[in-house]
């Protein structure tokens, strides 16, 4: 892993210079972007109204379509990964649903690997399935099974790690097989951000990502993008993103802005707290299972760093419950990407009204709990898990 981290050390120099860069251009010279509040803007003259509807210039009109501060948040984002454009959206699952809706049709199929986020999996499994579109699921660290899986479907849908059980992919090797196809291919980049993961580059077609998690970073905004090429992300802007309604506001990508500014540097310490704490977990005899995929022997090719979310297994004899309510650092709650820890327990999340095979369509165990390790201090966070772990042995004890 060594020379993974090199190679990510240099790219958060390369992708912290273009954050700064952005900056030069800000209206009245200001060092943060001011926020465009408006919800319409008007024309000068007939003649350039008219030019802007037929599509001569382009300019804002209306800020469901298009908006100074939104834009500045998805011109950052498509160069942080590499892209020739961005979309913003309110949410990752607006997001989700307006690439995808893009592309498949009644009677088309999807690929997806196993274990994609809980929502995106009901997503598919109920509108899509109302709407005559298949999805097949398989495991992205079989590329022979991925191979015999594309063949006539209409796209791919991936997750490198994935959620709950954080599965690292070859994901170059993937993007390949769905090309050799002619299939469309998409990663949610939302876990290892464009810091550690650059998918575009590794040949994937369209990268979206929950903006809410990392890319926000404070726990205080809802939102979603996609980048790839300006020839697709057209076709969104003009085929799903205006009529699905799930539109960015300027004042949630004035947040994402101020987010991306400090995105390199907060994700090194996640990645340092939680890689921690993973391995310290790992040598627990009430632990069955620590996924976090800088536990392996290397990352696979294309992933240069970690972040600071995942999971793990407790053997029998552990209070879960104890355990949770225990915990005064980590706080009980969804979501993740923000300064606070966090803690799921995924009996919690299999309760929820969902398919009866659920557990095994997200890959969580019945006694798993998700951690997100934020920026508190490892030995403040350790100290909680310490503390919580004795609590629940003790209540099991008794």
């Amino acid at each position: 892993m060594n020379d993974g981290l090199a190679q990510s050390e240099s790219t958060q120099h390369d992708l912290a210079s273009l954050i700064v860069a952005h900056d030069e251009s800000n209206a009245f010279d200001a060092v943060v972007p001011p926020i465009v509040q408006t919800s319409l803007f008007t024309f000068p003259s007939y003649d350039e109204m008219i030019a802007a509807y037929r599509g001569e210039i382009v300019r804002p009109i209306y800020t469901r379509g298009l908006n100074p501060t939104v834009r500045a948040f998805e011109e950052m984002l498509a160069k942080l990964e590499g892209a020739e454009d961005a979309l913003g959206f309110a949410s990752g699952m607006a997001a989700i649903s307006s690439t995808v809706l893009s592309f498949v049709e009644p009677g088309d199929r999807i690929v997806a690997v196993r274990n994609v986020y809980p929502d995106a999996y009901r997503l598919f499994g109920t509108f899509f399935k109302r709407m005559n579109i298949e999805v097949t699921y398989v495991d992205g660290r079989d590329e022979e099974a991925v191979a015999r899986a594309l063949p006539g479907a209409r796209l791919f849908y991936m997750e490198s790690p994935t959620s709950w059980v954080m599965e690292a992919h070859d994901v170059a090797a993937l993007a390949k097989l769905a090309r050799a196809q002619g299939v469309i291919s998409v990663i949610d980049n939302s876990w290892a951000t464009p810091i550690f993961q650059q998918p575009l580059k590794l040949g994937v077609d369209l990268v979206l990502h929950s903006a809410s998690k990392y890319l926000g970073g404070h726990s205080d905004v809802v939102a979603g993008v996609v980048a790839g090429p300006k020839a697709i992300i057209d076709r969104l802007r003009g085929e799903t993103y205006p009529y699905l309604g799930g539109k960015l506001s300027p004042f949630d990508a004035w947040l994402l802005v101020r987010g991306l500014r400090t995105l390199p540097i907060r994700m090194k310490a996640h990645e340092a707290s939680a890689m921690e704490i993973a391995i310290r977990l790992s040598k627990l005899d009430v632990v069955e299972q620590v996924c976090h995929p800088g536990l392996a022997n290397r990352l696979p090719p294309g992933l240069t760093g970690t972040s600071g979310l995942f999971s793990f297994v407790f053997r029998e004899g552990v209070d879960i419950r104890a355990f949770a309510d225990t915990l005064e650092l980590f706080k009980l709650g969804v979501s993740w990407g923000g300064h606070e820890s966090l803690i799921v327990p995924g009996e919690v999340v299999l309760q929820q009204k969902a398919e009866p095979n659920s557990a095994r369509a997200f890959g969580m165990h019945p006694r798993s709990v998700r951690l997100h390790v934020g920026l508190e201090g490892t030995e403040a966070l350790w100290g909680d898990i310490e503390a919580a772990l004795a609590a629940a042995q003790g209540s099991q004890a008794g």
